[in-house]
This record gives C-alpha cells, sequence and structure tokens, in this order.
C-alpha cells in the first residue's frame, strides 16, 4: 500500500502481518489477563467512522475493571469481545453492519466474518503461528530477505498451560470460539503451503548456487594458472536474493 510518493516504490510500501495463536490457548491466556485487572477501556472499537453505542456493546462487569472473576464468569457473559477475538480483529466488521447485532442474522453474520477474516489473512504479506515459531521466523526472513540476530525460542509453559480445566471446559471454550477454530485451522493450513513454497524455493536456488559452483570449478581446471587472471574475483551472479511474493 502506497503511503506517498511512487507507489511503486520499496521504500513508500507497508505491509500487514500478523501472529494467531491457538484459540483456547489464547482465550484463557486473556481470561488469566483480565483476571489480573487488565482492561480495554481506550480502545474505541471504531467501526464506519464511528463507536459502538453501549447498547450494541454492553460491558461485562460494573466498576472500573473485572478482577477476580472466575473462569466461568468469563465465559458467561454473551458480550465478552474474547470470543471469536483473532476472527473480529482480523475481518471487516463493516460488512456486517459493525457492531449492531440486529443488522443481519446471527448465522449470516458469523459466515460473513469468518471469510472475511480468511481472505484478509490470505492477502498478507505474512502471518505467523504461536505453536510454530522456528517456521514462522524462517517464513519472515525468506519474505522480506531479513536475518534475525537470534533463533526464535518456542515457549509452551504460557499462563494459559498453567490453567487446570477439563474436557466439557475445553469444549464449552471451543464452542464459544468456533469462528476463531476454523480460522486457525484453515490458517494452519495455508501456513504449512507457504512454509513448504519457500522451503522447495531454497532447495532450487541451492541446486542452481551448486550448479554454478561447478561450472566455475570445471572453467578454472581447463585454463592453467598463470593463464588466469584476478583469480578468485570473477564476477558471480546472486541466486539467493529474494523477491517478495504477493499472496
Amino acid at each position: 500500500i502506497g503511503q506517498g510518493g511512487d507507489p511503486n516504490s520499496h521504500s513508500n510500501r507497508f505491509y500487514y502481518i500478523t501472529l494467531l495463536r491457538d484459540p483456547v490457548s489464547r482465550y484463557l491466556s486473556e481470561w488469566r489477563h483480565v483476571q489480573r485487572g487488565a482492561t480495554w477501556k481506550t480502545s474505541l472499537h471504531m467501526c464506519d467512522g464511528r463507536t459502538p453505542t453501549p447498547e450494541e456493546l454492553p460491558s461485562c462487569y460494573e466498576g472500573t475493571d473485572w478482577s477476580g472473576c472466575t473462569l466461568q464468569q468469563f465465559m458467561d457473559c454473551p458480550y465478552n469481545l474474547a470470543n471469536n477475538r483473532q476472527v473480529r480483529m482480523l475481518a471487516d466488521l463493516s460488512l456486517v453492519g459493525c457492531y449492531n447485532m440486529s443488522f443481519i442474522p446471527e448465522k449470516k453474520r458469523a459466515q460473513i466474518l469468518l471469510e472475511s477474516a480468511k481472505k484478509n489473512l490470505k492477502d498478507m504479506a505474512f502471518f505467523g503461528l504461536t505453536e510454530f515459531q522456528r517456521k514462522t521466523q524462517y517464513l519472515f526472513e525468506r519474505t522480506f530477505n531479513l536475518k534475525f540476530i537470534r533463533p526464535f525460542l518456542q515457549y509452551n509453559s504460557t499462563r494459559a498451560a498453567g490453567v487446570d480445566v477439563d474436557n466439557d471446559t475445553i469444549l464449552r471454550i471451543e464452542e464459544l470460539n468456533d469462528l476463531d477454530m476454523q480460522l486457525y485451522d484453515y490458517a494452519k493450513d495455508l501456513f504449512q503451503q507457504r512454509y513448504q513454497y519457500k522451503r522447495q524455493l531454497d532447495r532450487m536456488e541451492q541446486r542452481i548456487k551448486n550448479r554454478e559452483e561447478r561450472r566455475m570449478h570445471r572453467s578454472n581446471e581447463e585454463f592453467p594458472q598463470e593463464e588466469t587472471e584476478e583469480q578468485g574475483r570473477l564476477p558471480t551472479e546472486d541466486y539467493m536474493s529474494h523477491i517478495i511474493e504477493k499472496w
């Protein structure tokens, strides 16, 4: 997307990226965050140029925050924005009347939001998955031709992982986040496709590089050392440069 100047110039472009997380783990993590007193009071939830009315977006609690809420209370609030948060934040809410739940039937609203979130995710230059940190790093580096100083670490001992919940509760969380569950399944499949594609490109480029090196080596052997000028300074083409793909 151009930001002034020549729209075809790399210096004038920016790219949308995001990280997705397993919906159950993400939901439990947000509950623990809210339980410690976190709020999103400063979020305006702007959509189509306006903020939602109190009737469109009621609060789940009274007072300054929801600290100390139980998981059951967190799940029982029908207005909890933690439900399907990843779909809601990726989708174009203006397609469904923003936060006006009476704009279209609930089932159709859910379908439109999910398809919008999938489309926007697919159109992003890059997205990663927190459960695949190394692959996420690899994709980021290959997509933007950058290199991180340190490798990503896979942390599995998160606050969400420390929450002891039974199977019925997990099923309830999955039900509350059904759209996020569907989006995450789609994201994992798309993520693996992108990863495999980049791996194939790497292997192909490495084969080309190896073939060029062998050709140069044979070419050097065909001439006596004294007849070859400036050995080791022959120009070689950089086959490892990466072009950002438009997904």
